[in-house]
């Protein structure tokens, strides 16, 4: 099997696919602060599911393969994404907590708000991650990684 893949290309449709998600995930927040609506909850597990699988393998691996080549050259941006990484993993439990909690009792009220609040921040941190990684560590990539490198990345990564 061939690695030819662009891996900042594959990161970046990835990061695309998240926005989605994370799209519906607020709008699912803005109806839920409304009262509990079953569609609206069909939508925060769909984005339960989709953090539990696709963002925590993206996440690993721009961890396992990416971060560490791009090292040899910077080391902020990375330090600075991982830091991310475990904030968003933090607020995802808590999340994941409160999805459990809401699900046991749709009745609830307090674990509703608690939810659309945690739905808001999970949105608004992970918005800013992406951006930050599609405009400012990416570009650093292509600045600074070889066409090798590049392919060792996308080797990793598969």
């Amino acid at each position: 099997m061939k690695h030819a893949r662009d891996p900042i290309a594959e990161f970046m449709k990835e990061h695309e696919d998240a926005v989605k998600h994370l799209h519906l995930l607020s709008a699912a927040a803005k109806s839920l602060a409304d009262g509990f609506s079953r569609n609206a909850f069909k939508h925060v597990l769909e984005g339960l599911a989709y953090m539990n699988e696709e963002v925590r393998e993206h996440n690993k691996k721009e961890e396992d393969a990416l971060f560490p080549i791009l090292e040899r050259y910077v080391e902020g941006p990375t330090k600075l994404m991982r830091d991310e990484h475990k904030i968003l993993y933090a607020q995802f439990v808590k999340f994941e907590e409160t999805v459990l909690k809401v699900k046991a009792n749709p009745d609830d009220a307090k674990m509703i708000q608690r939810l659309v609040t945690l739905s808001r921040a999970i949105v608004k941190i992970f918005v800013n991650h992406i951006h930050k990684e599609n405009y400012i560590l990416f570009p650093l990539v292509q600045r600074f990684l070889t066409k090798e490198e590049l392919r060792e990345v996308a080797k990793k990564m598969h």
